[in-house]
């Protein structure tokens, strides 16, 4: 009896080594992703120009984006295009957006002015980049600070930049969401993302060049002169 209680505790106490261990080890690599993204955050703040890609496949549909963004010229240019494998239609979208004027591609491949503007649109996304805040552009980095468990990943190369992975678990309705995010070696910024319930990848680059943009000339002002990095 004597040596069955014994073995019982020692069973015990070798249990709590290896949670306690976990513990410290998970707690200590959470912190340091927490570190690693507030640098990210405060990197993405100095963003004034950069080139966004989205592909997402839930179910039979396949989105498509496109984002490219100059905040020097409150400039946005964007695309979508959405289909489906159980239908034959199609639905493509191009629209430039230049301060408040806003103009609509054709089928021909000319601009006209839009019927209805939605604003500045390139003045909110660079306003949320300069304050910290979350963009529905770029991976939700403030978030993902708040409320997500990071962990570390492997070096890869994206795009020929040197990023690592961090996985990301967030709360989402009544599951989880993981997504990764791969964030630069040298300047911390995001290169790729991916989110694993829309099946999605987002690609980043670009960031602060001179975007070079087909669109009408009367609406596009003076070109940035900040210099650009991949």
């Amino acid at each position: 009896m004597g040596d069955r209680y014994w073995l019982w505790v020692g069973a015990r106490l070798l249990v709590g080594v290896v949670i306690v261990g976990w513990a410290f080890s998970y707690l200590n690599t959470n912190g340091s992703g927490e570190k690693e993204f507030q640098k990210t955050l405060d990197a993405m703040k100095q963003v004034h120009s950069f080139r966004a890609t989205f592909l997402a496949a839930p179910g039979t549909q396949q989105n498509q984006m496109l984002w490219e963004v100059d905040c020097n010229r409150d400039l946005l240019h964007y695309q979508w295009h959405v289909s489906d494998t159980n239908s034959s239609s199609e639905l493509n979208q191009e629209q430039l957006h230049v301060g408040y004027k806003q103009f609509d591609r054709q089928t021909d491949g000319s601009w006209v002015p839009a019927k209805y503007s939605s604003g500045p649109v390139a003045k909110g996304i660079c306003s949320n980049l300069s304050q910290g805040n979350d963009t529905n552009v770029f991976p939700p980095i403030a978030t993902m600070i708040r409320r997500g468990i990071i962990q570390k990943g492997d070096k890869k190369t994206v795009n020929g930049v040197r990023c690592r992975e961090w996985l990301v678990t967030l709360k989402a309705g009544r599951g989880l969401e993981h997504d990764t995010v791969c964030l630069g070696l040298d300047d911390h910024l995001p290169y790729e993302m991916t989110v694993d319930w829309e099946h999605s990848h987002s690609a980043y680059s670009d960031y602060n060049a001179a975007l070079q943009i087909d669109a009408p000339d009367a609406a596009l002002r003076p070109a940035s002169t900040n210099g650009g990095s991949n």
